[in-house]
């Protein structure tokens, strides 16, 4: 059945594996990605592909000038805040003008949330992130949500060749941070991409979705458990870092709201995925 078109912005990590899911949903889809190189790596797959940068005023390729759906899931690299307004607000208003969708979805970061005190948080808590890079997210929601649109707050992506905990583990740069406790929320890419296949649906009310599996858990734990899996000695102690990119947080985010639409992670939390993530 032909669900329509969708045009996925940013076809990496998160994007191609959303690619895939709507393609077998039945949609019609269209990837862009900001370099050549970028759109070889993609040669082969059943949707076709263009090279368009975002951060500049864009023009809809033929046959794609009004399509269902437009997701925004390019990323800013390890760029600063001027990145982030050229790839996710600039952006995303450059395909909201180009394109005209029925549904313009944005995929932004639960790191808007800059709660300490290790409380759950929800989509009606108070957003007021410490680092500019948060506040350019920010502007970009507004953009998606003045329009109708949806907005996807994602906690840390991992999934297969990627996981940012166990490569620390594994390279010996892991540090129980002040002892460990501080609250950790992640998603598996396979949930977040069809996370966004539900957001898509048409049937599906405006606003902000938290993105997130079900299980916030303290840094302690989850290098607990890679620990016991790989029978190793856990990492050792040190002191928070405070200057992270994103911020310094505590939070357990809930994903109520999504779940809520009939969505629910295959993989309800990290140590689920552990032993596929240990074994790639």
């Amino acid at each position: 059945m032909d669900r329509g078109q969708i045009v996925i912005a940013g076809c990496g990590f998160l994007g191609e594996a959303a690619a895939g899911f709507f393609l077998e949903a039945g949609w019609r889809v269209l990837g862009l990605c900001a370099t050549a190189e970028s759109a070889a790596r993609l040669a082969g797959r059943l949707f076709p592909v263009a090279v368009v940068d975002i951060s500049k005023p864009i023009t809809a390729p033929a046959g794609w000038e009004h399509p269902d759906v437009v997701v925004h899931c390019a990323s800013s690299g390890r760029g600063g805040a001027d990145a982030y307004r050229a790839v996710y607000r600039d952006g995303l208003e450059h395909l909201r003008d180009a394109f005209s969708p029925r549904r313009l979805i944005f995929t932004g970061s639960t790191s808007v949330y800059s709660q300490v005190d290790g409380g759950w948080v929800s989509e009606e808590s108070p957003a007021e992130p410490d680092r500019e890079t948060g506040r350019v997210l920010l502007e970009a929601e507004k953009i998606a949500l003045d329009g109708g649109g949806i907005v996807a707050r994602l906690a840390g992506i991992y999934g297969p060749g990627r996981s940012v905990l166990l490569k620390k583990f594994l390279d010996g740069s892991a540090v129980l941070e002040a002892g460990g406790n501080r609250w950790i929320n992640q998603i598996h890419r396979d949930d977040g991409a069809r996370a966004l296949l539900q957001l898509a649906q048409i049937e599906t009310a405006a606003g902000i979705y938290n993105v997130c599996d079900d299980t916030p858990t303290t840094q302690r734990e989850i290098y607990g458990w890679i620990a016991d899996f790989l029978n190793r000695p856990l990492p050792p102690e040190g002191p928070a870092d405070l200057n992270r990119k994103r911020g310094w947080t505590s939070k357990r985010i809930s994903n109520e709201r999504l779940r809520a639409l009939g969505w629910s992670p295959r993989y309800p939390g990290y140590r689920d995925a552990l032993p596929e993530l240990a074994g790639a």
